[in-house]
């Protein structure tokens, strides 16, 4: 993985911008979908795909990618919106989220899109299929194999009794080249996590099912690119990256609010703006933000 200079940080922070962009106008045009998730994890995916990843967008089944596995599948508009812009399909083709006969599904469906690496939606089944497929890894590589297996988590999918059980799977299995990014948004359908079902001690609870555990901020490149590049250096355990985020990140009236988990613009809470403005406002923050990004880079 090349170092993280500056430049290519302004670079990552642009594109991050342009794909928030293009998960709200998706959102508006399918007129359902999950908002807050996706763009508090656009940076992440940016970061993944645009510099750490080993994949070939011309040849999605290159044998030796790395594998990324999207365990949390409803936020899947930043999956989507991502590989479009690194070169999987046409960007057209977003517009299509949710419309019947599309390959874009609400929950990533691996039979329409063939080079997603698993389907998703059930919370909690992710790791598990990470974890299969390290230790198949493992069985026929040894540990000489150079793949890592990035699994994509919500906070609120440790509600799930499947996910504690992969976790204490990967700790026993010392899975090495296993690094679960988790998005510690504190929110989920329902309400606040601490609320629903509470986490902390988060860190301590996965330290002691023996995984190395890095905080960081989440919308901070270098530092994300730097804890997964600590994670790539642990070889006796796996890793699991707690990324805080701001759930709605970019757009003001949509930030921290749990009621935008499960709503697109147009559907959204209308104490700010009314339903049919909330589209526009969220597209005018957005490009608002990122001429302000720009700006700064000249």
């Amino acid at each position: 993985m090349a170092h993280l200079h500056d430049e290519k940080i302004k670079e990552l922070e642009e594109k991050a911008q342009a794909i928030r962009e293009s998960i709200i106008e998706m959102l508006l045009s399918a007129g359902s979908g999950h908002t807050a998730g996706p763009l508090d994890m656009t940076d992440i995916f940016t970061l993944l795909y645009f510099h750490v990843l080993k994949h070939n967008p011309q040849d999605p089944s290159w044998v030796d990618r790395d594998r990324l596995v999207l365990s949390n599948g409803h936020i899947c508009p930043v999956l989507y919106a991502t590989m479009a812009h690194a070169g999987y399909f046409p960007q057209e083709e977003l517009k299509t989220l949710r419309k019947f006969g599309s390959r874009l599904q609400g929950h990533p469906h691996r039979e329409y899109l063939p080079f997603l690496e698993t389907s998703s939606g059930p919370l909690g089944s992710g790791l598990s299929q990470s974890i299969g497929m390290a230790l198949a890894e493992r069985m026929d590589y040894g540990k000489t194999s150079s793949k890592f297996f990035y699994c994509l988590m919500s906070d609120g999918e440790f509600d799930e009794g499947q996910t504690w059980e992969a976790v204490l799977q990967a700790g026993k299995e010392k899975l090495h080249n296993l690094i679960a990014i988790i998005d510690r948004n504190n929110i989920q359908i329902d309400g606040y996590t601490e609320d629903i079902m509470p986490l902390e001690p988060f860190r301590g609870k996965l330290e002691n099912f023996n995984w190395h555990v890095i905080e960081v901020g989440g919308h901070d490149f270098g530092a994300v690119n730097s804890a997964i590049e600590e994670g790539k250096a642990v070889f006796d355990k796996p890793t699991a990256i707690i990324a805080h985020t701001i759930p709605g990140k970019g757009i003001e009236f949509m930030e921290r609010r749990f009621e935008w988990h499960g709503n697109p613009p147009g559907k959204g809470p209308e104490d700010v703006y009314k339903k049919n403005e909330q589209g526009d406002q969220a597209l005018k923050e957005l490009r608002t933000l990122w001429g302000r990004i720009k700006s700064e880079h000249e």
